[in-house]
């Protein structure tokens, strides 16, 4: 942990067959720290997960960010176990395909307002961790597209879309051409299709790392072992 430039904490399936061909699909094993084999496919899935393959698939709880100045990652193993701690696992019906500001993702069905609570939490109390934006990593968010509500969360928690703008989505794309968009999705559903899993279980916070040379890995999984949702 301690060569790493930046951390979040993710959802990432345990390991299995989902875990296996997310992976696949997105030419990155976020466990190993590996590149993987794409899938067979009439498709330029390189060029299409160039994106979100630098991350590995996840869903986001808190965006990436750096460490404050005199925090270490010590200080941050000890957050995550304690609030491992005292949240709650989250229970939803599943999960389903859909398009997203032109990029595709799976997104949860059912009420989402324990998973809002629990991403909350987990922002707000690691946020004493977290360095303060510099104007460069402001600029890659292209404030003068947000909206007011938007900048101020970026001003607040260094992100725009948490709090009541959160949700919870596991990118599989870049922004596609619309003639590319509806492949993508037939070949994702089928690629999908037989491990989708139902219902879909967040029982755990994985904390990612970002070291200097590479994609995001998967540094430590934090089993939820409380009651508390709400914070």
């Amino acid at each position: 942990m301690l060569d790493m430039k930046r951390f979040a904490v993710y959802y990432a399936p345990p390991p299995g067959a989902f875990a296996d061909l997310a992976a696949r699909w997105l030419g990155w094993d976020a466990v190993s720290g590996q590149a993987c084999a794409p899938p067979d496919l009439d498709l330029p899935v390189a060029e299409i997960t160039a994106e979100p393959r630098r991350y590995g698939f996840h869903g986001t709880v808190k965006p990436p960010f750096r460490l404050a100045p005199g925090a270490t990652p010590g200080d941050l193993d000890a957050a995550m176990k304690g609030l491992a701690a005292r949240l709650a696992p989250v229970l939803l019906p599943g999960l389903r395909l859909a398009s997203l500001d032109g990029f595709l993702a799976l997104v949860p069905e059912g009420d989402t307002t324990p998973l809002q609570r629990l991403a909350a939490t987990v922002v707000r109390d690691l946020d004493p961790l977290r360095a303060p934006l510099i104007e460069a990593e402001i600029a890659r968010r292209r404030p003068e597209r947000l909206t007011p509500p938007q900048r101020a969360l970026l001003e607040r928690w260094g992100y725009p879309h948490v709090m009541e703008e959160f949700r919870f989505h596991l990118t599989l794309t870049d922004r596609l051409p619309v003639g590319m968009a509806g492949r993508a999705q037939a070949a994702l559903a089928a690629h999908f299709a037989p491990v989708l899993p139902r219902p879909f279980v967040i029982d755990a916070l994985c904390l990612f790392g970002e070291p200097k040379d590479g994609g995001f890995r998967l540094l430590h999984r934090y089993d939820l072992a409380g009651r508390d949702v709400a914070g």
